[in-house]
């Protein structure tokens, strides 16, 4: 019961933090409702991914503390459609990261939370990235990449790889999932490109709670 009450306080706060997100980058988001290519093959890859939902046991288990407010999967969804840009500008999907596990984070530079939950993300990416996992934080500022690479080299940022969508799709599909109602979103998402949890607002990604549960999702539960 504690866990549950640890888990409503935190959601509280990042709740809080994602509407002063949606606030601050009111004028930056533009949100659209027609389909698109990113979620074209959800239906059929939802299928594949019952597996994921029988995991959420262990997943809630192990979201808390500075994780509470990832909420474990209870229903099958893929999410290999999901496309944004190579650091080289190449198109890419979650399905490229097959076989890896993946923490999917949307951010930009005028999100404020965003900011400052950057060098935990950079942090675990260079404490437990490799072959099996990977901090995949996608850009999704308008405009040219300027702004934001020069962001994440004031920073300091030295782990993590410049993903980008500057189309704001990849947003676009979470938010009609229900995934995203404002910056920064996190997706914990298993090596097969199934949801294992999700979260709107910021978190100490560099935390050992935040390690606690990776290791969970690395394990299969």
């Amino acid at each position: 019961m504690a866990d549950d009450s640890n888990k409503r306080s935190v959601f509280g706060f990042v709740a809080a933090a994602a509407v002063a997100g949606l606030i601050v980058g009111a004028v930056a988001v533009y949100v659209t409702n027609g389909p698109s290519g990113n979620d074209q093959q959800a239906a059929n890859g939802a299928a594949s991914c019952a597996a994921a939902t029988q995991r959420s046991a262990a997943i809630d288990k192990a979201a808390t503390g500075a994780v509470a407010a990832m909420l474990a999967t209870t229903e099958a969804t893929s999410l290999e459609g999901l496309a944004f840009k190579a650091p080289d500008g190449a198109d890419l999907s979650l399905a490229d990261f097959s076989g890896k596990t993946v923490l999917l984070n949307l951010w930009a530079t005028w999100c404020a939370p965003c900011r400052e939950e950057m060098p935990a993300l950079d942090a675990l990416q260079k404490s437990k990235g490799g072959d099996d996992f990977e901090v995949v934080a996608v850009n999704i500022d308008r405009g040219g990449e300027d702004k934001p690479k020069k962001f994440l080299t004031d920073i300091k940022v030295e782990s993590l790889a410049f993903y980008r969508d500057n189309t704001m799709g990849i947003f676009n599909d979470l938010k009609r999932r229900a995934l995203a109602v404002g910056l920064p979103v996190t997706i914990l998402i298993d090596d097969e490109g199934c949801m294992l949890a999700n979260m709107n607002g910021p978190a100490d990604w560099a935390s050992e709670d935040a390690i606690r549960l990776i290791d969970v999702a690395l394990s299969g539960g």
